[in-house]
């Protein structure tokens, strides 16, 4: 929702204290053979209540191409986060799994230094702290300037297709190549007595007097519902704060986007300098790269495979957008100096899955993490990735970093409502009318399945959808061979 001047972002509509699917418990009867599949499917996702929505779908055997049931499959769909499953397959592909992420720091001229990022985004004070140890190793004891060179990656941090909510929020951070704490603020929301504000506070205290707080936000009776929206204005630093938690409640954290994220870098590098006896005079951000040869200090991500199992694992859009940029720096021809590094990452992540073996006509790509509504898959594409994934030779990695239904990531309260154990690992996607799945399910009865179910153009929520989603996928836990 939007109020003038504002974004607001919807957090949580449940914040998850009981299971993240609110939804009815699906009925669990005997085994079903493959031939009943269809009409069973078919009577979940022709409910009345799902009138208005879309539906795609396509279910296999990972062994095959031979089909299970099908609806819209090789139709068009707005995917949200199940884009990750395609980044993250492309990076694999075209850099490994070993391939990690480095930041320098340089010498320069009158005592200056040079910090250049290529977009590590698991930097936070642990690494700026072991650059700055180095850095007093080799004898340096003060700093004229410190540059950060933000220029590995080019053209918008933030992606123009994205919506305004999502740009402001922590999950739709901008993507620069000097990344700190994922550039998002931290905030803690606490219950107090019933009536009370909420109290905010900031995980890094240092940040209060940088920000000012407009709360409107509330503490209510251990009957009423919980939900918290949290803004940031565009036009100067204020943060918005609204919603209610229950009295006793534990505390939540919500995230903001940081408004300078190299800037912020430096100012927090400049930091850590200091707190190691490293006084830095003047601090500025360069968008121009220069060659610098004597390196003083580095510190290096951890390999991809980590950074792709944080990506599909947690859903966390920052690491999905960064991989896209990297795909683009790694092009067959290298890209030129000022070409657009997410264009360019498109491109080669097309070129990467072509060459994998996925229809190139089967989506259209405008992100690397399903923010954007632009982004159209089809479910055939869907299962054709993690079809030919799951006989590359990343394929243990790749399958390693889907979430696991009732034990981690995004489906760590999926599936854990029901006395049949399903053996699933899958990527979630959700965005508002829009809820997809799509992984790898072994079948306890049958042979291991492929899948990929989307819902589109829905006005019901997404706990609703979700729940229709889970029964699909306990009629497919539930099939045998006859």
């Amino acid at each position: 929702m939007k109020i003038k001047g504002i974004a607001v972002i919807l957090l949580v509509l449940v914040l998850g204290r009981t299971s993240a699917v609110v939804a009815q418990t699906p009925a669990v009867a005997g085994d079903i053979c493959p031939g009943e599949l269809g009409a069973q499917v078919d009577a979940i996702a022709n409910r009345p209540e799902f009138s208005r929505s879309r539906w795609g779908i396509l279910i296999q055997p990972l062994s095959s191409t031979a089909t299970l049931y099908s609806r819209d499959a090789t139709k068009y769909f707005i995917p949200a986060s199940n884009v990750k499953l395609l980044t993250t397959a492309a990076a694999l592909q075209k850099l490994g799994a070993d391939f990690r992420i480095k930041t320098s720091v340089y010498s320069g001229e009158n005592g200056s230094l040079y910090v250049a990022g290529r977009g590590d985004p698991s930097i936070a004070e642990p690494q700026l702290k072991s650059l700055a140890q180095q850095l007093k190793q080799r004898g340096i004891s003060q700093v004229n300037e410190l540059i950060g060179d933000d220029s590995y990656f080019q053209g918008s941090a933030v992606n123009r297709n994205w919506e305004w909510e999502d740009a402001q929020a922590g999950y739709g951070a901008p993507v620069n190549s000097l990344i700190f704490n994922q550039n998002a603020i931290e905030l803690v929301l606490s219950p107090q007595n019933l009536g009370q504000p909420l109290k905010v506070t900031f995980a890094e205290p240092k940040l209060a007097n940088q920000w000012q707080i407009q709360n409107n936000s509330v503490t209510v009776g251990p009957n009423e519902s919980e939900f918290l929206e949290v803004g940031r204005e565009f036009d100067r630093p204020a943060i918005r704060v609204s919603g209610q938690l229950k009295v006793g409640a534990e505390s939540e954290s919500s995230y903001v986007a940081v408004v300078n994220p190299a800037n912020n870098f430096l100012q927090n590098f400049q930091q850590v300098l200091t707190a190691e006896g490293i006084p830095v005079q003047q601090v500025l951000v360069t968008s121009v790269a220069r060659n610098l040869n004597q390196e003083l200090a580095a510190v290096e991500s951890p390999p991809l495979a980590e950074l792709v199992k944080e990506t599909n694992r947690e859903s966390n859009n920052l690491y999905a957008e960064v991989l896209l940029r990297l795909l683009g720096k790694f092009t067959v021809k290298m890209s030129l100096p000022q070409e657009d590094t997410n264009e360019t990452g498109l491109k080669e992540l097309k070129t990467a899955l072509t060459q994998l073996g996925v229809n190139p006509n089967s989506y259209i790509l405008a992100d690397g993490s399903g923010l954007s509504r632009h982004n159209l898959i089809s479910p055939e594409a869907l299962v054709q990735t993690l079809r030919l994934m799951a006989n590359s030779p990343a394929a243990s990695v790749y399958r390693a970093s889907l979430p696991i239904a009732g034990e981690n990531g995004t489906l760590k309260n999926r599936f854990n409502y029901t006395s049949s154990r399903v053996n699933l690992q899958a990527k979630t996607g959700t965005l508002s009318g829009v809820s997809a799945l799509s992984g790898y399910i072994e079948v306890p009865s049958y042979e291991p399945l492929v899948f990929s179910i989307i819902v589109n153009q829905s006005d019901l929520p997404s706990s609703k959808l979700r729940s229709a989603t889970d029964e699909i996928v306990l009629l497919l836990n539930r099939l045998r061979r006859c």
